[in-house]
């Protein structure tokens, strides 16, 4: 192999390296060699320059460009032979650099207000407190506490959430069940992989209900089957009909219907999953805003044998810290804690510092009082809005969470002209059907899922208005 001469240009690209400080040269030429094969400005088949002559030109020494050329042989860039010379391999393929993209969700630039659910108000964020907690968390721990964790989580982070669970939630919360975990996403990963190491192959869902549930325990390799609501709950008989051992639910404020179980449907959950031997997944996913009562407490602290109980921070501070809790019956508290122990050898030590430190010290329950207060004033804002704009709408549901249903009379269009002339006016909105169930009111109206925490009560009165607009006067979107 005769290859391409290099001429002149191996030494210019290298130039640079060779004015690096004395100490830090060899590493520079490497470095510098390295990204000429990869960018392919060195392509393959090119031969280099002799040590002796590279050397000369550079004006370092000839060892410094032996060594760089020995490691880059033996890392598969090089390519060697006695009396031959060293040129570049064709075992690597040039690779130019791209831009470092941004994957993470947004809304796209056409879109002026945004009713999509299951974000809150990412300012209300508590910068401050969480700083100090930070600070106070960093400073607090022991050098051997940032080894390994126990792969449940921090003792102290379980402790403070069993604590508030029980006093907030009531739930019957043994802080060695408890695993922390980097949001309910992962905690059904978790419960997914110990029911089917038990011999389960299939889980309940909600329909209508969160896409997400499906997924991830379609992760965990079980099938998932949708399973109607009515309007308590779970409908007994086609849960009853299933065949399923295992069921995910909201109880405390359905998503996306809107509802509360009834007292007499969550007996009624309890008792199947006593009679089939099976489990109740409770994804309590908002269940700390409630706007005309106190919550009502969690359907774990009725059999917590039989529910498994999951939560996160992700509504009430921010979905980016990934951070939730799994509590977990006896059967499986040692395959869910083993499963979290392959999977990722423990959340990280020091984000559960901090937040074991911000809820000892007040700061979750005084950041919980805010959201409540600024929630409440924009879902009234929403409805007042709504019902203003679109006379006969219904908003069902319970004064909680962060959406409401709005049901809109069958005289302002079609579901799909509705919701194509709110996203040709900028505004985008989500219907029930689009959460897994065709069905709407029975007079053949929209039902419209409309998130409002993330959005201030001006933005929501705007937007209401530009929907009303885009839509027209009733009766412009029917076709008669």
């Amino acid at each position: 192999m005769t290859g391409r001469e290099s001429g002149g240009g191996a030494w210019e690209l290298l130039a640079p390296a060779a004015a690096a400080p004395v100490r830090g040269r060899g590493r520079a030429l490497r470095e510098a060699l390295r990204d000429a094969v990869r960018s392919g400005r060195l392509p393959a088949g090119t031969r280099l320059p002799s040590t002796r002559d590279l050397a000369a030109e550079l004006g370092v020494s000839r060892g410094l460009v032996t060594e760089a050329y020995e490691q880059l042989t033996a890392e598969g860039y090089l390519v060697s032979a006695r009396g031959s010379g060293t040129w570049v391999g064709d075992a690597v393929r040039a690779a130019a650099p791209g831009r470092v993209r941004d994957l993470a969700p947004r809304r796209s630039a056409a879109v002026r207000v945004d009713f999509t659910p299951g974000l809150p108000d990412l300012s209300l964020f508590p910068r401050a407190a969480w700083a100090a907690a930070y600070k106070a968390a960093l400073g607090g721990l022991a050098h051997r506490q940032l080894g390994y964790p126990d792969a449940r989580g921090l003792p102290e982070l379980r402790t403070a959430v069993a604590q508030l669970l029980t006093r907030r939630r009531g739930v019957v919360a043994d802080p060695e069940r408890l695993v922390v975990c980097s949001g309910v996403a992962q905690a059904l990963t978790l419960v997914g992989s110990a029911l089917r190491e038990r011999g389960e192959r299939s889980v309940g869902v909600e329909d209508p209900g969160s896409p997400e549930h499906g997924r991830l325990f379609a992760a965990a390799g079980l099938r998932a089957v949708g399973l109607p609501l009515d309007g308590e709950g779970l409908a007994a008989g086609p849960l009853a009909a299933s065949g399923v051992r295992a069921v995910v639910t909201t109880p405390a404020h359905q998503f996306p219907s809107g509802i509360g179980y009834s007292a007499a449907r969550r007996a009624q959950l309890l008792e199947w999953a006593r009679s089939v031997d099976g489990w109740i997944v409770e994804d309590d996913y908002d269940g700390d805003f409630r706007y005309d009562r106190e919550p009502v407490g969690a359907l774990q602290g009725l059999d917590p044998e039989r529910v498994v109980y999951t939560g996160s921070v992700s509504k009430s501070l921010a979905p980016g810290l990934r951070l939730g809790w799994l509590l977990v019956p006896e059967a499986l508290a040692g395959a869910v804690a083993e499963r979290k122990r392959t999977m990722d050898l423990g959340h990280p030590v020091l984000e559960q510092a901090v937040m074991a430190d911000f809820m000892a010290r007040g700061g979750y329950d005084r950041h919980l009082r805010r959201c409540r207060a600024a929630y409440r004033e924009r879902r009234d804002a929403l409805v007042a809005a709504v019902t203003a704009a679109f006379p006969g709408t219904e908003v069902s549901g319970i004064a909680a969470g962060l959406h409401v249903i709005a049901r809109v009379p069958a005289r302002y269009g079609a579901a799909a002209v509705f919701t194509a002339r709110a996203a040709a006016a900028g505004v985008a909105v989500r219907t029930l059907a689009d959460y897994g169930s065709a069905a709407g009111p029975e007079d053949g109206g929209v039902s419209l899922v409309l998130g409002y925490a993330h959005l201030s009560p001006g933005d929501i009165t705007r937007g209401v208005a530009a929907l009303a607009q885009s839509v027209g006067p009733a009766g412009a979107g029917t076709g008669r």
